[in-house]
This record gives structure tokens, C-alpha cells and sequence, in this order.
């Protein structure tokens, strides 16, 4: 059973917020002109798992687009997914390797109940053993649909970015220094990463995180 933090509200976010910038007065900085920070909850489930797949090394608008595409041609459920062939999916915007992950994931019998009971490594390491969905994918949906706090994902682009400019460092944090730097701001790594994505839209007048 599961006993870590869970994000449940705006609340939660606060609170979160308040114990890192007391922490680390960077954070205080970094968060003084920002808007509140979004609560970026989500539901859990395929469709979820499979819109995180759609965003994999594509822009936020991109991304938006080709799931708007799967949406209407009601390619969300698992059995809407095992029915299709590659070629469909590929006509709604999916490449080839995210077309064969789509079908992996709707054949790959997740019990979705079960991870909301599951530590938050339990669930990472469950969610990576389905092809095309990598450490990025599995921390997202522990992030935004399970609602962990204390979740990071030191692979993100925009985060390692908002890291450079917030922490003043001379280029992009590397993984797994990034990674290792992220322990000090937990147990509240999943508001660390709402900061800094919120920092990175401020800044670059995009988004980060779809």
C-alpha cells in the first residue's frame, strides 16, 4: 500500500512550494514573479499513458495536434488501439516506433487500479517494462496522473533548462547529475519540477510540459 505524499490540490502544491523555497532561496527567486503554480492533475489510465507516449521528443503543439487526431478518430481505449493497425495509427500523426508502442501498450494488460497502491518506484519500473515507454513517461504519469510528490523527471529538457538559468549553472544539468541534485528537494520533487516548469514558460514564452 502506498504511504507516500500524494498532490491532491492547490493546497498541496502551496505547501510544497513554501518548504522548498525556505529550503533553497533560489527557489524563493525563481518563484516570486511566476503565477500560482498550475495543479497539472490528471486522470490515470491507457489514455493517459498513451498521450504521454504521443508527446515522446515532439513539441507541446505537435503533440496537441496529433492527440487531437486520436481523440476524434476515437483512438484512446486499449481495444480501439489493439484493433488498428500501424498504417492507421500512422495516418493519424504517430511515426512508425510510437505506432508499434501504442499497440505494446494496449496489449500490455496494465492493472491501473493496482498502481495507484504502488510505491512510486514500483510504478516506474512497472510502466518501463512496456517498449516505448522510458523513464520520462513512467515519472510524468507518477508526477500528474498518480499525483506523487516526490517524483522528478531529470530527462526533461525544459526542467534541465529552467535548472541552468534558476541555479545559475554555465550549461544543462547532465541526467544523472540532475538527478542527484533533485534528492535535495525532496519530498516535494514534483512541486521542484511544477516551479521550474512554470519558471521555463515565464522566461522562453513557451510551454514545457503538456
Amino acid at each position: 500500500m502506498v504511504k507516500e505524499r500524494i498532490i491532491r490540490s492547490d493546497a498541496c502544491v502551496a505547501e510544497g512550494a513554501a518548504w522548498l523555497c525556505a529550503r533553497d532561496p533560489r527557489f524563493a527567486q525563481a518563484i516570486n514573479d511566476l503565477p500560482p503554480l498550475p495543479l497539472r492533475l490528471k486522470p490515470d489510465g491507457f489514455a493517459e499513458l498513451l498521450s504521454a507516449i504521443v508527446s515522446q521528443q515532439v513539441s507541446v503543439a505537435s503533440a496537441s495536434a496529433i492527440w487531437g487526431r486520436l481523440q476524434e478518430a476515437g483512438m484512446t481505449t486499449p481495444a480501439a488501439v489493439a484493433r488498428s493497425s500501424e498504417e492507421d495509427l500512422r495516418a493519424l500523426g504517430l511515426s512508425r516506433q510510437k505506432a508499434k508502442y501504442a499497440r505494446a501498450l494496449a496489449t500490455a494488460q496494465i492493472d491501473y487500479d493496482a498502481l495507484r497502491r504502488m510505491p512510486a518506484h514500483e510504478v516506474i519500473k512497472t510502466l518501463t517494462a512496456v517498449p516505448g515507454i522510458g523513464a520520462w513517461t513512467a515519472e510524468i504519469y507518477a508526477m500528474f496522473s498518480l499525483g506523487r510528490a516526490d517524483v522528478f523527471a531529470p530527462g526533461d529538457l525544459a526542467l534541465q533548462e529552467a535548472a541552468k538559468l534558476i541555479f545559475d549553472l554555465p550549461a544543462r544539468p547532465k541526467e544523472k547529475n540532475f538527478r542527484v541534485m533533485a534528492d535535495a528537494w525532496s519530498p516535494w520533487r514534483s512541486v521542484a519540477a511544477r516551479i521550474m516548469w512554470a519558471y521555463y514558460k515565464q522566461h522562453k514564452q513557451r510551454e514545457g510540459i503538456r
